[in-house]
């Protein structure tokens, strides 16, 4: 266990921990698989459970604290974890970046905290169609979730608004995800707005970029076949979580940059309904009900 921790802090390589335990590389690749496999079965349920309705109304109300955006449920990411070329691949792992890579992605909550996950999607997918593909995705997309239902805006009478997750340009809109507005022709209360998201958006770039400086396995390339890397993924996601929770870190500075590259952006179309909910946000945060004192000099 000792020489897991070791490879997946420091990004060790299979060749430096055969020599330092004096055992065969593929022992060495087996025993991190199997462990890694073995924290993610033993842990996933307790740190990293699929929400119930109660769990979501709690996750909203620190996003509210934390963010002051209300009827948020999590902000959502992806991206590429660096991999050694898989065998007999071609071109599927080869990401816009120039490098072979798969991708995580995530919602976060607003205590740094991963509330779902995805891993292996090939390197060359892009942020919405990974999102639409994976599990997580189709709960969001098709309204399988135990999201809340709608409520009103805190301090109006407006009609009861969605609960929502925040991702960035990338992402398809849907009633239950929202992005920011094109940065071309912008008002005063679409900028607001976008400033507002971004801020939300924020806990999941946080999240990414605790989670690498904690592991630091994810500064370079890992050198293991794509199954092995998929089970260190998760089992260093699921730690992140445990630590968060069991022993909280002290971080003065939480890191914003984790180094790793975000997907690409394809610039997906929304219909007109989403487009109108994310317009009756933008009027809230422009709204003596909605405000922040500070959010006119910040954009």
């Amino acid at each position: 266990m000792f020489f897991l921790f070791r490879f997946l802090a420091t990004g060790e390589s299979l060749t430096s921990l055969h020599y330092q335990f004096r055992l065969g590389i593929s022992t060495v690749s087996g025993i991190i698989k199997d462990t890694c496999h073995a924290l993610w079965e033993q842990l996933h349920e307790e740190f990293i459970p699929l929400p119930n309705r109660q769990q979501w109304i709690e996750i909203s109300k620190k996003f509210v604290e934390v963010c002051q955006f209300p009827n948020c449920l999590g902000a959502v990411d992806g991206k590429h974890i660096r991999i050694i070329k898989p065998q007999g691949t071609g071109s599927e792992f080869f990401n816009y970046k120039k490098y072979f890579s798969i991708i995580l992605m995530a919602i976060a909550d607003a205590q740094y905290r991963f509330v779902a996950i995805d891993v292996g999607a090939y390197g060359r997918s892009n942020d919405s169609m990974v999102f639409k593909n994976s599990d997580m995705g189709r709960r969001v997309y098709n309204r399988q979730f135990d999201f809340p239902p709608p409520q009103p805006l805190p301090g109006t009478d407006a009609p009861p608004m969605l609960f929502v997750l925040v991702g960035d340009e990338a992402f398809q809109m849907c009633g239950n995800l929202i992005k920011p507005y094109s940065s071309r022709g912008l008002n005063q209360s679409k900028r607001i707005f976008n400033y507002r998201l971004t801020r939300a958006r924020r806990m999941v770039e946080c999240t990414f970029g605790i989670l690498v400086a904690k592991w630091r396995i994810f500064t370079k390339p890992i050198q293991l076949k794509i199954e092995t890397v998929d089970e260190v993924v998760k089992a260093c996601v699921v730690l992140h979580n445990y630590l968060l929770i069991k022993e909280p870190l002290n971080f003065q500075d939480i890191p914003e940059d984790s180094q790793l590259a975000s997907l690409e952006n394809f610039g997906m179309r929304t219909n007109v309904a989403v487009s109108r909910m994310r317009d009756s946000f933008a009027e809230y945060f422009s709204s003596n009900a909605g405000r922040v004192t500070w959010q006119d000099q910040m954009i």
